[in-house]
């Protein structure tokens, strides 16, 4: 198993790749990106990541270095090249390097780097035991602005968060905004089951258009699980039968405990598992073809 950075289409060493330190990636969190993983060595659902890489990428301005075409040929070689079982990928791409300013006519050109390393997913008993998460009142560093929904770099929101998180022990932090409504984890796409319906915020509170979350809700339609559209107050969360999480690395994982109180059952619930098996189904057959 191997690591493997390309830095603007070059292979490097992961110890020897160097960015610059007026990189506005490093110094402003101005870039975007997509984390994916593979089943069976092929990458999920590439062409949908890159589709939200460039949506990303047009609501903040920054222009694409590379066609879609060409990005994914680039990100296969890669993970080809790293040999891994499994592998867990992440591709950014900043505005580039200038002088100190937020001018973002100051970048010279946009640079793209693909890390791709083995996929460490997380315990088995995660998904049979579930995990604890905490609530964490905030505003989004991109609400009410052009960027909204963009999966940009600036995660500083979503560090202190899970900061907290693992101060107690917890696995997650589930972002609540001002109006105590509940939108999202630090890296994840929320769901609530209340007496039998699939609770999960709309695109148009400001979430990121998670790309697992899209499957869970084609397959909540096929398994005639009914699905509303709404952000839940944190105090319907608290009282609810189910709450699990979704993204691309950890595909579904149950909550069981909410600030240090037991939810429903305290065990993984029974729709949490028919989505988990169903879309682990769906994945898997995606690699084997």
């Amino acid at each position: 198993m191997s690591i493997l950075v390309v830095l603007d289409g070059q292979y490097c060493p992961p110890a020897e790749p160097t960015v610059s330190v007026f990189d506005r990636g490093f110094l402003y969190g101005d870039s975007v990106f997509e984390t994916l993983r593979t089943y069976g060595g092929k990458p999920f659902e590439l062409e949908e990541h890159l589709r939200r890489l460039e949506r990303s990428a047009e609501l903040v301005f920054i222009p694409m270095p590379l066609s879609r075409a060409e990005l994914a040929e680039e990100l296969l070689a890669a993970i080809a090249a790293a040999g891994n079982q499994e592998s867990y990928v992440r591709l950014m791409v900043t505005r580039g390097q200038g002088p100190l300013g937020l001018d973002p006519g100051l970048a010279d050109r946009p640079r793209r780097v693909i890390i791709v390393q083995p996929l460490l997913p997380p315990p088995a008993e995660d998904y049979e035991r579930g995990i604890a998460a905490i609530s964490y009142r905030t505003e989004r560093v991109a609400d009410a602005t052009s960027a909204q929904g963009a999966k940009i770099g600036n995660y500083l929101i979503s560090v202190l968060a899970m900061r907290q998180a693992r101060m107690v022990g917890a696995s997650e932090a589930l972002i609540v905004d001002g109006h105590g409504r509940l939108l999202e984890g630090a890296s994840s796409n929320v769901f609530v089951v209340e007496r039998g319906t699939l609770l999960t915020p709309p695109l148009e509170a400001g979430i990121l258009p998670g790309i697992t979350r899209a499957h869970l809700l084609q397959l909540a339609d096929e398994l005639a699980i009914p699905v509303e559209l709404r952000a839940p107050q944190l105090s319907t969360a608290a009282d609810a039968d189910e709450l699990f999480i979704s993204s691309s690395i950890r595909e579904l994982l149950p909550v069981v405990k909410l600030d240090g109180k037991q939810l429903g059952t305290g065990s993984p619930g029974p729709i949490y598992r028919r989505l988990l098996a169903a879309f682990r189904l769906r994945t898997r057959g995606s690699a084997a073809s």
